[in-house]
């Protein structure tokens, strides 16, 4: 079965402040962005509150990716972080039940006062990290329609603590040209690997909002591979038949932890903080792995992880991946956002609803390190070489996540059943 195709900086953040300059906007250009005195907050968080934040993201993922490896056969590759970013931008608005419900599915564990500062808190600690050879870029923006009006504290909270402004669009008459902006952003931000997000027809003249965030990664490794290391070898599938792919080799210390069924090794990236952390089952037992992925279970590999010398195999690879997340979300437990919603907080009257989420992803895997990128929109409608001591050779089915090891926060989440889909 084919793959299912699916933040950063600060910089200053426009907002619109009242309902009246709201609706006498009627003659904006798409995606024009209204400016005002908002600027984004400085992280104020605690480092309590950025744990908790970080430990509830993990939560969410694990829990999507039980959830979507049941939606499709081939490699999948997704952002818990961008997922869960755009929702918190979502969830500022929501009340009653449908913010109970929200809350739970995406471990929300911090009150809302404490939450947005800092998912703030925690774009500002990741991003900070960048330099030459390592790029972590992540944007968030919300997209209006000009004549509909949103309450000025709603707004403020997603320019102080997201750095989004509002940016005013016409879906009620131009829902095409809308979509052409947002995923044109989109592209932009992604260094033009995420295109085409939102897919024709998501939009519609019932459409009111939408919450997008971007994520943009590339990362060295602190130990690259030699590229004339590179040859072609057998990969083992899980039916058994095999395919060949372009392995790399190299050998030297890595961070490295065994388990019942496992095998895991940590590959770090210069400049940072952030590191690929591999999970190889043993042979036969991909699935009896993939299925226990939890938080316990990352949080036993990692705590596990030594300094060990490895010989270590690894194969290239590329794909992307791309999710239609509404379905999944609500058997995770919030159905009431895509239904009976209570979004009060955006408009001060429970008139709009979730009709999709759409999310993308991208991973690029070479010898000198990973590029990967993200995008997640929710559209809000109107109701309506030498050997080492330990040998590890990733030739088969295998899971991988982008973690940054300061914070714990879970960049990218992913497997890989087939390198040359």
């Amino acid at each position: 079965m084919k793959t299912k195709l699916f933040k950063l900086g600060s910089w200053l953040i426009a907002m619109v402040m009242l309902s009246n300059l709201l609706a006498g906007c009627a003659g904006t250009a798409q995606g024009a962005e209204l400016r005002s005195d908002k600027p984004r907050l400085a992280s104020n968080a605690s480092q309590a509150d950025l744990a908790e934040l970080a430990a509830g993201n993990s939560a969410f993922a694990a829990d999507l990716y039980q959830a979507l490896r049941q939606e499709g056969e081939g490699n999948l590759f997704y952002s818990p972080y961008s997922i869960s970013a755009a929702l918190a931008m979502t969830y500022a608005g929501a009340r009653g039940e449908t913010e109970k419900q929200m809350a739970a599915t995406l471990h929300y564990t911090l009150p809302q006062a404490r939450l947005h500062p800092a998912f703030n808190a925690l774009d500002a600690s990741l991003t900070s990290q960048s330099q030459d050879a390592f790029q972590l870029h992540i944007a968030n923006s919300i997209w209006g329609q000009k004549d509909f009006t949103f309450l000025p504290a709603f707004l403020d909270t997603l320019a102080e603590n997201y750095g989004a402004g509002l940016r005013m669009v016409d879906f009620a008459t131009a829902a095409e040209a809308a979509r052409q902006a947002i995923n044109a952003w989109v592209s932009a931000q992604t260094k033009d690997k995420i295109k085409d997000l939102i897919k024709p027809g998501m939009l519609d003249p019932s459409t009111r909002l939408v919450l997008a965030n971007a994520i943009y990664f590339k990362g060295k490794w602190v130990m690259p591979f030699e590229k004339n290391n590179t040859h072609d070898g057998p990969f083992t599938l899980l039916d058994g038949n095999s395919v060949s792919v372009p392995m790399m080799h190299q050998a030297g210390r890595f961070n490295y932890a065994e388990g019942e069924g496992y095998q895991a090794i940590e590959l770090p990236y210069r400049d940072s903080d952030a590191a690929m952390l591999i999970v190889l089952p043993q042979a036969g037992q991909f699935e009896q792995v993939e299925k226990t992925l939890s938080t316990d279970l990352l949080a036993r590999i990692t705590n596990g992880l030594e300094p060990r010398s490895v010989q270590l195999t690894l194969p290239k690879f590329s794909f992307e991946s791309e999710f239609q997340l509404a379905k999944v979300l609500i058997q995770l437990g919030m159905p009431d956002a895509f239904d009976n919603a209570d979004f009060s907080g955006m408009t001060g009257k429970r008139d709009l609803f979730i009709s999709e989420v759409a999310h993308k992803a991208f991973v690029a895997v070479d010898e000198e390190g990973t590029e990967a990128a993200a995008a997640t929109a929710v559209i809000l409608s109107k109701a309506a070489v030498p050997f080492g001591d330990i040998e590890m050779k990733v030739d088969r089915p295998f899971l991988f996540l982008i973690r940054d090891n300061r914070s714990g926060a879970i960049l990218f989440l992913g497997r890989v059943l087939n390198p040359m889909p």
